[in-house]
């Protein structure tokens, strides 16, 4: 019997056919789930990447899950000072905000990058809604407080970084609401305090602090980099929080990743079945963490 030649497009449907089929245990595994995905970095600079992630959030409120996003915008903060000729500074990594910064911080990451956002998501043919903390009494906030010891004297002080403030407690009825309506949040990083002041607060903060309240089944952390790495640079695919805490211990997880892998470990201890870091410079990073048996980051849970 002589073999049938598959026309090509035949097989490019076939092979879509067989993802779908791949796909659909997942489907099934978070029908109805709630996932929280911190958006930012370089895949929201990318315009290609930047649609990918739009179309990949409408398919997972398509097939069922209930998709809540928590985006930054540094970038797009550092362009707008620059073009006003406000001069910003950082300590730990921290952006020290004065009151002319803040009301820019929430122009832009309440005006601007998350309509932005929220615009990639209803192109892909979903309904997303651009909310910040302050809509709503989402986010309620207070004055983030750091001490730092002086290698010298080994002195403690305390830094005032202004108007840059933590979730003091999230109010979930704004995105039940919109969620229970068939909508997407996608929610700015910007809180108010309980006398009225609007705080600047890390995305990712935001993202673990949102997560918890909710129960998510899972956070994504969409960074630049792969994940968790060993000593020998290779992704660690799953932790558990003790693993987490003797990594940050010992001195094998260092620099930026740490305050990534704390804000997994509160979500996970705040009640968030599973957090994972993964590479949000993937394409169609979302969709391969979810939908394939291993994944592509590294899941946190107890």
């Amino acid at each position: 019997m002589s073999q049938v030649r598959v026309p090509p497009h035949i097989e490019a449907a076939a092979e879509q056919a067989r993802t779908l089929a791949h796909a659909l245990p997942f489907m099934r595994r978070y029908a109805g789930a709630t996932i929280v995905i911190k958006y930012g970095g370089s895949a929201m600079g990318e315009e290609a990447l930047a649609a990918q992630f739009g179309s990949d959030i409408a398919l997972l409120k398509q097939v069922g899950m209930n998709p809540v996003v928590v985006h930054g915008g540094g970038p797009q903060i550092n362009a707008m000072l620059k073009r006003l000729a406000i001069k910003s500074s950082f300590v730990h990594g921290l952006r020290v905000t004065d009151e002319s910064m803040v009301e820019v911080v929430e122009m832009v990451l309440a005006g601007t990058v998350n309509k932005h956002v929220a615009g990639l998501i209803n192109r892909a043919g979903a309904l997303a809604v651009g909310i910040c903390g302050k809509d709503g009494g989402l986010i309620r906030a207070r004055k983030l407080t750091r001490t730092v010891q002086d290698p010298d004297s080994h002195i403690e002080r305390e830094l005032d970084l202004g108007f840059v403030g933590e979730p003091e407690h999230i109010d979930v009825r704004v995105i039940h609401a919109l969620t229970g309506a068939g909508l997407i949040p996608v929610i700015a990083p910007v809180g108010i305090g309980a006398d009225g002041q609007t705080y600047n607060i890390n995305a990712d903060t935001v993202a673990g602090a949102v997560a918890g309240a909710l129960g998510a089944t899972r956070l994504l952390m969409l960074t630049d980099v792969a994940g968790v790495l060993d000593e020998n640079k290779r992704l660690i695919p799953i932790m558990t929080v003790a693993d987490v805490e003797r990594g940050v211990a010992g001195g094998q997880i260092t620099g930026g990743m740490i305050p990534k892998v704390e804000t997994c470990v509160a979500a996970v201890q705040g009640g968030v079945k599973g957090a994972v870091v993964l590479d949000g410079r993937l394409p169609h990073a979302c969709l391969l963490e979810l939908f394939t048996e291993h994944g592509i980051g590294t899941l946190i849970r107890d």
